[in-house]
């Protein structure tokens, strides 16, 4: 049996209101006060997706999503708004999930490589400046260069300090390279390590196909990621993450053409973190993904207090728009408001500027795009309640979901395969045994004169960090095996 294409959202005061899937993959905006509805708008949306079999990711930003995966109980304003609405075919039932996790703590690991981010995502993680930047992207270079990857921290950091120890030799290549600024990278890698990041650069790294499934009734999954405490430590983290899945779907995917629903779903909880503090440059590669990511069959929704937070290029490629209630008691309140109703196609019978103020909790302005892409006019629309339970799950209930998960036991363990630390590592050790083997037979034949300079030289002999720069150094310009590439920073972001 097919699955319907449409998505009930709610209902007007005398009929349905529901998008057309063929036009979900234009993107929305779910937008209000904090308390006005829109995680439930949220979780509604989702479930809807999951039942017409596309997978969902949604990102769990106050850790009360997880009730996906548990059925709903009656409540009296469920039952109200059901009945307002008349849903005959409501029923509380959970819907198929998956947990993850950047920290592992409340959902599988969620991994991806150093050189998978890239020096784009990581100068912007970072907050560096220019000649930090600029030393950065030398640093993938010399990895390139010399076949050697770049996949977790201990990597990263060991390129750097041989950088810093051989910036002479590297300048003709390579260009003037500061200690002063490799150290203030270093120094930004340590306060990034203590706030976990080091749990999200490892391997495995999460294989994409195991965000799009579907389960044998045909649902789609919905994938929840809790950054419930990443978002308060390294919000940063939390933003480059989401730019960088997004680049990496729009790299991978192939074109789906005009198809009849997404192939997969993405809501971005805080969306305006994505954006605060972003460079121009990095801002415009957002944009480029958004714009061009729906014909992969990817639909990407914000969720945000206010429309405002969204940069206007990105706001404008947004096709439905779902405005919970707006609080004006400041003159910039009141001109976010009148920009959030300027942004709807007008409805004579509504003023949306005095009831984006006067809302109830679960009522929205609702416009999305009808079947030729023109949007709707704006409708005061009731929010359907979710079938699923409208709160988290307890500890207990997670853990056994996890314990039940089909993916138990394929992220959790870490593997350090060889990369550019333990190849550095490796050369130094080798280099400083010959070394150590050369002095020694040198000392038993000079004479007690030979000796005292052998003793000499024995004093400023090379630590094995030292040897492994050195042999490291040596290695420049070999063109070593074949250059590393790094998906969304090589073709798309112009990382290569």
């Amino acid at each position: 049996m097919s699955k319907p294409s449409t998505l009930y959202i709610g209902g007007t005061a005398d009929s349905p209101f529901v998008m057309d899937a063929k036009m979900a993959n234009r993107h929305g905006l779910i937008a209000g006060a904090t308390g006005t509805g829109k995680t439930i708008t949220l979780q509604n949306l989702a479930e809807g997706f999951s039942r017409i079999s596309v997978p969902v990711f949604l990102t769990d930003v106050k850790g009360d999503l997880s009730g996906v995966a548990a059925a709903g109980k009656p409540h009296r304003k469920i039952d109200a708004r059901v009945k307002q609405l008349g849903v005959d075919d409501f029923q509380f039932r959970a819907t198929p999930t998956v947990f993850w996790d950047l920290m592992g703590k409340k959902g599988h690991n969620l991994r991806t490589t150093i050189s998978d981010m890239g020096p784009l995502l990581l100068t912007s993680l970072l907050e560096l400046n220019d000649t930090q930047s600029g030393i950065l992207y030398a640093c993938f270079k010399i990895a390139d260069d010399n076949g050697m990857l770049l996949l977790d921290f201990k990597d990263l950091r060991a390129m750097l300090s041989w950088m810093a120890d051989n910036a002479k030799e590297l300048k003709a290549d390579y260009g003037n390279i500061s200690a002063s600024s490799i150290g203030a990278i270093q120094r930004k890698l340590l306060v990034l390590n203590e706030q976990g990041a080091e749990h999200f650069f490892n391997e495995p790294a999460v294989e994409l196909d195991d965000l799009i499934k579907k389960d044998f009734s045909g649902n789609g999954l919905i994938n929840v990621l809790d950054v419930s405490k990443l978002i308060h430590q390294s919000p940063k983290l939390y933003s480059c993450f989401l730019i960088w899945l997004l680049a990496e779907l729009f790299e991978n995917l192939p074109e789906v053409g005009d198809a009849d629903k997404p192939r997969f779903v993405l809501f971005f909880d805080e969306a305006h973190l994505i954006f605060d503090s972003a460079p121009d440059a990095l801002i415009n590669k957002i944009e480029q993904v958004v714009r061009l990511i729906r014909s992969k069959g990817v639909g990407i929704y914000f969720i945000s207090q206010s429309p405002m937070d969204i940069p206007e290029d990105i706001l404008g490629q947004l096709g439905m728009k779902i405005q919970h209630a707006l609080r004006a008691f400041t003159p910039k309140d009141k001109k976010v408001v009148r920009a959030a109703a300027q942004s709807f196609r007008p409805n004579p019978k509504i003023d949306s500027e005095q009831l984006i103020t006067e809302l109830g909790v679960g009522e929205a302005l609702v416009s999305v795009l009808d079947e030729a892409g023109r949007p709707t006019p704006v409708e005061h629309v009731y929010i359907k309640p979710p079938e699923s339970r409208i709160g988290p799950l307890t500890a207990a209930e997670r853990k056994e979901h996890l314990n039940n998960s089909p993916y138990k036991g394929r992220y959790e363990n870490i593997t350090d395969r060889e990369s550019a630390y333990e190849l550095l590592k490796k050369k130094a050790e080798k280099l400083a045994k010959e070394q150590e083997a050369a002095t020694k037979k040198a000392s038993q034949k000079k004479t007690s004169a030979a000796k005292k300079k052998t003793t000499t030289r024995r004093s400023n002999r090379q630590t094995p960090m030292e040897a492994m720069m050195k042999s490291a150094a040596r290695s420049i310009g070999s063109q070593l095996g074949r250059k590393v590439m790094r998906g969304i920073l090589g073709s798309l972001f112009g990382g290569k």
